[in-house]
C-alpha cells in the first residue's frame, strides 16, 4: 500500500512560482511518481514524472522548460517546481505512484493517488 499527500498549492499571479510537494509513504521502493492535473471541465492530464533514482524524467509539452520534477528519497518526497505560471496552469494537481518500475505518461500505469492540491493562477 502506498499513501501520498500533496501540499503547496495556492493562489498566485501569472509569472509567479510555486513548489508542490508530495509526501510518499508505504511500499514505495522503486516506484516512479508522477504529477497530473485536472482543470474544471477537462480530463486529468499528465504533467511530469520521475523514476525512483531521479535519473529519468518526463514532462508534458505544455510545461516543459517551466516545471521541474525532483525527488528526495531520504525524505520520501517528490517535488514539482513550477515557474512562470500561466492562468492555464490552474487545476487540481495530483501526485501518483506507479504500479511498478515500468511507467509512462498514462494514468493506467499509476495505482495510488493523493487527494490533490488546488493551484490557481490569476492573470
Amino acid at each position: 500500500q502506498v499513501h501520498l499527500v500533496e501540499s503547496g498549492g495556492g493562489l498566485v499571479q501569472a509569472g509567479d512560482s510555486l513548489r508542490l510537494s508530495c509526501a510518499v509513504s508505504g511500499r514505495t521502493l522503486g516506484r516512479p511518481v508522477g504529477w497530473f492535473r485536472q482543470a474544471p471541465g477537462k480530463e486529468r492530464e499528465f504533467v511530469a514524472g520521475i523514476n525512483w533514482s531521479g535519473s529519468n524524467t518526463l514532462y508534458a509539452d505544455s510545461v516543459k522548460g517551466r516545471f521541474t520534477i525532483s525527488r528526495d528519497n531520504a525524505k520520501n518526497t517528490v517535488y514539482l517546481q513550477m515557474n512562470s505560471l500561466k492562468p492555464e496552469d490552474t487545476a487540481v494537481y495530483y501526485c501518483a505512484a506507479a504500479y511498478g518500475s515500468n511507467w509512462s505518461r498514462q494514468e493506467k500505469d499509476f495505482g495510488s493517488w493523493g487527494q490533490g492540491t488546488q493551484v490557481t493562477v490569476s492573470s
